[in-house]
């Protein structure tokens, strides 16, 4: 039996349950209004929203509704920035080419799949994947399609392009390498699955020559780009525990990569600094969260499963500053947004907080739907994608 298949069914069980986990969690509670106050708050509810004197404006340029969005897929679905280009992807069936300082649509390509997966770009390809494991490779000039793959299990992580290849991350563990001219299948290369893990995954990361996949169960590993050959595998956070639930560890975010140095974040709360060539630790912290990493001059930003966003030092990992006013909020994971942090919350919210000390800086609301994927930053434009396929575009000044 394929190995993929065979983890296919037992994965939207895990998915279900961890769903299940997070709904009940976020449904304690809602937060009405601006701020909070009134009644006095459980110790089960999400933090309700503090009043504070903003020292920075955000601005929404645009925005643009793409269609169905992901809803409770937990595909954390969110946009690929290039050439001026801002590339999006819909549950609905939707790719869209949108203007990055404009947000006018430049083109769009629709289909019949739930297009979960992605979009990732590079190469002059724009490629997103389904739940049903179709992958689609468009021309990122004119949206044109380019070939069609397919994969055994659902597809809910962008793709990631580049060095003549399409790599695609299933469900399953399965990384599978495409030719990005042609859409033939290279190499593929598979990594056992744990018996729970947190519902989602993200885009592997590359490098010149290497390939860094984040781990279910906590691990990170380094491919040879040209055959998928394993070259090193580091636990970031080991997977202890008395329950498969204590057991999560999953590395659900795209590693960073500064120069040198991966820095990969874990739902166990571990973030990790690696020398990408030779695997070998240079830090590791007790901070961290499933997410991807936002990284800063000298400081990496992490937010963790309990709310709580983490300042770490590039060089050490010593934690700079904790914010913790947004506990059980949800959040995304973190992106650096000029001087500031940039997460999103279950209820729509933004939140700047100030790199330097990690106060509150400024607050903005995208929408009144949960912002799962992370915000992405490009020339000083940060843009937010919510579950229900709205993408918007936001500056900030002081």
């Amino acid at each position: 039996m394929n190995l993929a298949a065979a983890h296919a069914a037992p994965t939207w069980r895990r998915a279900t349950i961890v769903l299940l986990c997070c709904a009940s969690l976020a449904g304690c509670g809602t937060v009405r209004g601006w701020f909070g106050g009134g009644a006095k708050q459980k110790p089960s509810e999400p933090a309700a929203l503090t009043e504070f004197a903003p020292s920075a404006t955000p601005a929404k340029i645009w925005g643009a509704k793409l269609g169905k969005g992901e809803g409770r897929v937990g595909a954390r679905q969110g946009p690929a920035v290039a050439d001026g280009r801002v590339y999006a992807a819909a549950a609905g069936g939707v790719v869209r080419a949108l203007d990055l300082q404009t947000g006018a649509t430049l083109w769009q390509y629709q289909s019949d799949l739930r297009l979960t997966g992605g979009p990732g770009v590079g190469d002059g390809l724009v490629v997103a994947g389904s739940l049903e494991g179709d992958v689609v490779a468009l021309d990122a000039a004119s949206g044109a399609l380019r070939w069609t793959a397919k994969v055994n299990n659902e597809v809910i992580a962008a793709p990631a392009i580049g060095q003549g290849l399409v790599l695609v991350r299933s469900n399953d563990g399965r990384v599978s390498a495409f030719d990005a001219q042609n859409g033939e299948r290279r190499w593929f290369w598979n990594h056992d699955l744990p018996a729970l893990t947190v519902r989602g995954n993200d885009a592997p990361l590359l490098a010149p020559g290497f390939v860094f996949v984040g781990n279910d169960d906590g691990t990170l590993s380094a491919l040879q780009i040209s055959d998928g050959r394993p070259l090193w595998e580091l636990p970031v956070a080991p997977p202890e525990g008395r329950s498969e639930l204590d057991r999560m560890a999953d590395i659900d975010g795209t590693p960073a990569l500064d120069g040198t140095t991966l820095y990969a974040s874990s739902y166990k709360k571990h973030t990790m600094a690696i020398d990408g060539p030779s695997g070998r630790p240079m830090w590791a912290s007790d901070h961290g969260g499933a997410g991807r990493v936002g990284v800063a001059s000298d400081r990496v930003v992490v937010s963790d499963p309990a709310g709580v966003v983490w300042a770490l030092d590039k060089t050490s990992g010593s934690a700079f500053w904790q914010q913790d006013k947004l506990a059980r909020r949800n959040l995304s994971a973190a992106a650096v947004h000029g001087d500031y942090a940039l997460v999103a919350d279950f209820d729509g919210y933004l939140h700047w907080l100030r790199l330097d000390n990690g106060e509150f800086a400024a607050r903005a609301r995208a929408g009144r739907s949960p912002v799962r994927a992370a915000p992405v930053v490009s020339g000083g434009i940060a843009l937010v994608q919510n579950i229900d396929g709205d993408l918007s575009a936001w500056r900030i000044a002081e």
